[in-house]
């Protein structure tokens, strides 16, 4: 198969995953839906009327007001993390960078706890968007500078540098609770498991319409991503401006990482596991890899949160619990495989 016809095909295969986990996710729950009154509601809301439609107000009200909420912010999260995570691999040149490894969810979730103390009721939804855009841009902005040397980013640099940030944003975030009230301090513990419960459409369209603009500018420097994979040498030499890319992409990384971790909290290791995979079956041009990130990482996140709810009868784990228990033991062997390469292990 050509490379062409793999994106394609890989592309259909997470599409297809992606709508089987959409219609299982409305359908399941405590009170169940049949997958005829799941179509026939979604086509009366584009003004087809079929005799799938339900009667009952009961379904149409769990439908729209709870699960399909719950799944397109699990769609918009999920391509986002996923496409920050290929970003800050091709502007780092390392397949461990993460936004969750290396620091720039905790930075963002920073930001966004800082603003629940102030009174998200005061300052918005976007308020809270906005702390957590500037918490993963510092956060990021941190890892950059320290990390690099010499053109380059080492693993272990990376690794040291992501738990210094970690540590740190965890330091404040610890200090935050100290200060907040009873009731905020309640809205973030619960909120740092990272959870998609209780989503608004008010939240849905804050993260939907960031997750795109990003989405849709990383597709664009996709070709630049390319050349930078040449080196940093032969990037400037056809035309590249490479300090200028990677500060714009940092800026990118944090506006994704920031958007997702503020409505949702800290949900890690999407933006490792799903780049990491479509690169070993697409290879490494970034059209394609970003694209099916992007597919890929909605449709772990939205399966993600149904096994969240089927798991343990009568109960919902945390979705940033069940990633880290996945992508934890993935993480390991990225780094060990990468550590065989460069002759650190036996």
């Amino acid at each position: 198969m050509t490379l062409r016809s793999r994106t394609v095909a890989l592309v259909l295969l997470l599409a297809g995953l992606l709508v089987g986990g959409v219609l299982l996710s409305a359908m399941i729950g405590q009170f169940p839906i049949t997958p005829t009154e799941v179509v026939g509601s979604l086509l009366r809301a584009i003004g087809i009327d079929t005799e799938w439609a339900p009667d009952d107000p009961l379904v149409e009200s769990t439908l729209w007001v709870i699960r399909f909420p719950r799944i397109v912010i699990g769609l918009a999260v999920g391509a986002a993390l996923a496409v920050a995570g290929a970003v800050m691999q091709a502007i780092f040149g390392n397949p461990l960078a993460e936004p969750g490894v290396v620091g720039v969810s905790s930075g963002a979730a920073l930001g966004a706890a800082t603003a629940i103390v102030l009174g998200a009721s005061a300052i918005g939804l976007g308020g809270i968007a906005l702390f957590a855009f500037l918490g993963g841009l510092l956060a990021t902005l941190l890892v950059y500078v320290v990390s690099r040397a010499g053109g380059r980013t080492e693993v272990v640099t990376l690794l040291l540098t992501g738990i210094a940030v970690n540590a740190i944003a965890s330091a404040g975030i610890a200090f935050v609770l100290f200060i907040a009230d009873s009731a905020s301090r309640e809205q973030i513990v619960f909120w740092q498991l990272g959870s998609l419960a209780g989503t608004l459409w008010d939240q849905v369209a804050i993260v939907f319409v960031v997750g795109t603009i990003g989405v849709a500018i990383s597709l664009m420097l996709a070709k630049r991503y390319d050349l930078l994979a040449l080196g940093e040498r032969n990037a400037r030499h056809l035309g590249v401006n490479v300090e200028r890319l990677r500060l714009f992409s940092i800026v990118i990384v944090a506006l994704l990482t920031g958007v997702a971790v503020a409505f949702t909290g800290i949900i890690s290791f999407v933006g490792l596991v799903v780049p990491h995979l479509v690169r070993m079956i697409i290879g490494p041009a970034h059209r394609g890899l970003i694209l099916a990130s992007a597919v890929g990482g909605g449709a772990l996140l939205v399966i993600a949160d149904l096994l969240t709810r089927v798991l343990v009868p009568g109960a919902e784990l945390p979705i940033g619990m069940l990633t880290s228990l996945v992508g934890g033991p993935f993480f390991f062997w990225l780094l060990y495989r990468q550590r065989r390469r460069s002759g650190g292990w036996a």
